[in-house]
């Protein structure tokens, strides 16, 4: 099943498929953002907004408006 990765919820697992065309694509791949890497979602802010995720052993907070634009493979 492939969810944006605001979707994904507090300690689940997801494997990067895709991302989307925006102003940050760039950046999030220099961060380590690209397809088939492991991402898990580990902190979700007291308002929700933003989630961070650790990614390649390194944890990134990203605003939920940007993460829409990641899409998340994640097993049933």
């Amino acid at each position: 099943m492939i969810i944006s990765l605001d979707k994904l919820d507090l300690n689940r697992e997801g494997v990067i498929s895709d991302l989307e065309d925006s102003p940050l694509k760039e950046r999030f791949i220099d961060l380590g953002l690209v397809p088939d890497t492991n991402i898990k979602c580990i902190l979700i802010s007291p308002l929700k907004d933003p989630k961070a995720y650790l990614v390649k052993g390194t944890q990134i907070a990203i605003r939920n408006i940007d993460a829409k634009t990641i899409k998340v493979r994640i097993g049933e």
